[in-house]
């Protein structure tokens, strides 16, 4: 079952962090912490979503261990 809220709270990281490195891109001050900050927060976002989906879809872990047998 997917778990829309869960979901959704990562997309909005991905959201985040995209923004904010896409922000830092068009600023014309470097800003390390801004940079920093964004891509951990786009990464936990990718890494948390992916482990969702995952779990969302374990079809596909159970097709190959059947075909392995």
């Amino acid at each position: 079952m997917i778990n829309t809220k869960k979901q959704a709270i990562y997309t909005a990281f991905i959201i985040i962090g995209a923004g904010l490195l896409i922000y830092d891109l068009i600023d014309t001050d470097d800003n390390v912490y801004i940079k920093i900050g964004g891509l951990v927060i786009l990464m936990v976002g990718l890494y948390n979503s992916t482990k969702q989906w995952a779990k969302d879809n374990p079809k596909d872990n159970e097709e190959s261990s059947e075909d392995e047998q």
